[in-house]
């Protein structure tokens, strides 16, 4: 199938070179290093062995794309007012939108925005980063769960799973709702605390303190997924998440280099959206709360 890459970043260009490496054809959507990618190909220093894609496919907008079968949407959630925009170009009647983000609600306002797109959620499981062009640091981890949250073509969601697995990646079908709040007990702890106390995953459940709290807001997230009704988010999946932290190669994860790199942090969808949705139905979050206060306050004196 066709594939095309918006947000070529530690994430879109780790899972697109991936895929292009196994043979599928990939088009990728750049910004800043559009032109060293288009002249230098796409490296991947990858724990699981490095690899160069030459000859990349690359844009610098969608207007000169083609249509795609399936689009893989890599940016941040804050840019996603932009997809207005740059979607419907790579869109025939049956393309479908993967949505590789962080956060809850982002496939119901892409879906306002857009009605009648086809829309699947992407969990990805990995540490990866790139601070400098063309080449993307993975440094552990790697996996990502596929959820059909409004595809229409059965078939069509499968074969993308396939795909990813023949191309190496991972990859897991589960339940939309389950598989976006479990990234949640992950992401709203561990992204906002090391912006918070400006420190790495490994510090955070070193110290006994911060140890307890990081557990203590994972139930909370625990909390509200129970509350609206949302199975298979368990006490069990909060220790099985600290354990694969602790053994994690101490990380920065994507808040925290938004943060230090002085970028908007995506704190709506990682914790206004999700305390909103748990508040209504009848749950706080006074622990993530006070965490999202916190970094609305540090990005607004960036």
């Amino acid at each position: 199938m066709k594939y095309a890459i918006i947000g070529t970043g530690a994430i879109g260009g780790f899972y697109g070179a991936k895929l292009a490496k196994s043979g599928q054809d990939v088009h990728f959507l750049l910004h800043k290093d559009y032109e060293f990618v288009r002249d230098n190909g796409l490296q991947i220093d990858s724990c699981d062995g490095s690899f160069h894609i030459d000859n990349v496919k690359a844009y610098s907008e969608t207007g000169t794309m083609p249509q795609c079968d399936v689009v893989l949407v890599a940016l941040k959630s804050v840019n996603n007012h932009l997809l207005k925009t740059l979607l419907p170009p790579l869109l025939h009647n049956n393309t479908l939108v993967v949505l590789i983000q962080n956060g809850i609600g982002v496939e119901q306002d892409v879906e306002r925005d857009l009605p009648g797109v086809q829309l699947a959620a992407g969990l990805a499981f990995i540490c990866s980063a790139k601070r400098e062009p063309g080449r993307v640091s993975h440094q552990c981890y790697g996996s990502i769960n596929l959820a059909n949250y409004s595809c229409r073509d059965k078939s069509l969601f499968d074969t993308v799973v396939s795909e990813f697995r023949d191309a190496g990646i991972e990859t897991g079908q589960v339940e939309y709702h389950e598989a976006r709040w479990k990234k949640a007990v992950w992401n709203m702890p561990f992204n906002g605390m090391t912006v918070a106390l400006h420190t790495q995953t490994d510090l955070l459940l070193g110290n006994p303190a911060t140890r307890q709290l990081i557990r203590e807001q994972m139930m909370e997230v625990v909390g509200a997924s129970r509350a609206l009704g949302v199975s298979g988010v368990d006490e069990a999946f909060v220790e099985k998440m600290i354990k694969m932290t602790d053994e994690m190669t101490p990380y920065s994860p994507s808040m925290r280099l938004d943060y230090d790199y002085h970028r908007p942090m995506e704190i709506y969808y990682l914790y206004t959206r999700p305390i909103e949705i748990a508040r209504e139905a009848g749950f706080r979050m006074p622990k993530l709360e006070m965490l999202e206060a916190e970094l609305k306050f540090l990005e607004k004196n960036l």
